[in-house]
């Protein structure tokens, strides 16, 4: 096969299941590929919310400091190709179809999920490319997932919160222990949730980790970053437009690791720092929208404040798509009081899609007044058109709930002749 959509459609059917959690499998293959050390050195970044914006920090940071660096991350918007950077650039369908040859020859008869293949051909360009850092986001939970066979020099978690209960838990005792596996002893732990799960503490103590805790070690608030711990730091940002933990996670990672680039070089890039679908504002047809891939309460929190800090003088509206597996009710509620009118739509070509039933249900339980839900469910392209029809100067339009809402609507307004996405 020599076109990247044939390849990612046979990825798709080589397991029996979507999810395998696990490590004996891709480990082997792993080895076959010689990627157990993808690069020189390397940060692995854990947590329910946070980890893209987390990686995107400390590609942009080390890149202006002159570093190669690998960076691999998932789900993508709009391309596989988003989920695979080599000096912070998205690598080519070419070199994707190579790296996938090349775990194909070496994994031989054992089966590997998406996941995993996917993982690995990252690991395998960042070998050839020979990169100095590889900054590798987990994919679910942490101690079973693809990225954990390499040995972090440095793991950071940036949140913990109730998400993917079928497979890390119900509580965040037992998802931060699923979140901590991917310390290793003696080495380098910053944690970005203010307050962390005890099993997340008790896994850092007991692996002996050279650890930094958010508001004790080190913070990132009123304008001004400050590391307590050697090498001390303290000095003010820019107004930074990612979470601020996260952020705040990165830099600490980069102070330790002695790579951190000056003061006014690292204040410039964090000023320009964006993540596409995290509060990305959007202008079509001469209207406003936010886009945001929130898919759980804590996300929804954020979002809330985000919409808070950034008023408009009209109103907000919102169309909302999410996965049958998340809690709709809890997606919602931070946000029922800050939108005016919702419009819950459907994903029909997704299988794990909530259907009209389930989000009217969430809404409702969420405290939304029923005058404010739009009647029935369309699909989200049509329910697009259809508010942005009804939006009036200085009101805007919210899209949220999942990556796959973003990336519909995203897809929607590229292929749209009347309008062009802009931030």
């Amino acid at each position: 096969m020599r076109d990247l959509q044939s390849w990612l459609a046979r990825l798709e059917q080589l397991h029996p299941t979507e999810i395998e959690l696990g490590l004996e499998r891709v480990s082997s293959v792993a080895r076959e590929l010689d990627v157990t050390e993808p690069a020189r050195r390397v940060i692995t970044v854990g947590g329910t919310n946070g980890k893209g914006s987390c990686v995107r920090t400390l590609e942009a940071l080390l890149t202006a400091g002159g570093h190669t660096t690998g960076a691999y991350s998932s789900p993508h918007l709009l391309r596989f190709n988003e989920r695979v950077r080599i000096g912070a650039e998205e690598v080519s369908d070419e070199q994707l179809i190579e790296a996938f040859e090349a775990v194909e020859r070496a994994r031989g008869d054992t089966s590997l999920t998406y996941f995993e293949f996917t993982t690995l051909a990252a690991f395998w360009l960042f070998k050839q490319a020979g990169v100095e850092f590889a900054l590798l986001e987990v994919g679910l939970g942490g101690r079973l997932d693809a990225v954990n066979l390499v040995d972090a020099d440095i793991a950071v978690i940036t949140s913990v919160a109730v998400d993917h209960e079928a497979w890390l838990g119900s509580d965040r005792e037992s998802i931060g222990r699923e979140k901590a596996g991917i310390l290793r002893a003696g080495k380098t732990f910053i944690c970005a949730d203010p307050l962390p799960p005890a099993s997340v503490v008790d896994a850092a103590r007991d692996l002996g980790c050279d650890s930094y805790f958010i508001g004790h070690q080190f913070s990132l608030g009123q304008g001004q970053f400050e590391l307590s711990a050697q090498p001390a730091l303290k000095f003010g940002v820019p107004e930074i437009h990612l979470p601020l933990p996260s952020v705040a996670a990165a830099l600490t990672a980069l102070a330790i690791a002695g790579e951190l680039p000056g003061v006014e070089q690292a204040c410039a890039v964090l000023a320009e720092l964006r993540m596409p679908g995290r509060c990305q504002q959007v202008q079509w047809r001469g209207r406003d929208l936010v886009l945001d891939v929130g898919h759980n309460p804590a996300a929804a929190e954020y979002l809330a404040a985000w919409l808070k800090k950034h008023p408009v003088r009209g109103r907000t509206l919102a169309l909302v798509a999410a996965m049958a597996d998340k809690d709709i009710e809890g997606l919602c509620a931070p946000l029922s009081s800050m939108v005016d009118h919702w419009c819950p739509a459907l994903l029909p070509g997704n299988p794990r899609a909530a259907g009209c039933e389930q989000l009217l249900q969430g809404l409702s339980a969420s405290g939304v007044p029923s005058a404010r839900i739009s009647d029935g469910c369309l699909p989200v392209s049509e329910s697009l058109l259809s508010l942005h029809g009804g939006l009036e100067e200085g009101d805007r339009l919210l899209v949220f709930g999942s990556f796959f809402t973003v990336a519909e609507v995203l897809g929607f307004i590229r292929d749209d002749s009347d309008g062009q996405p802009g931030q």
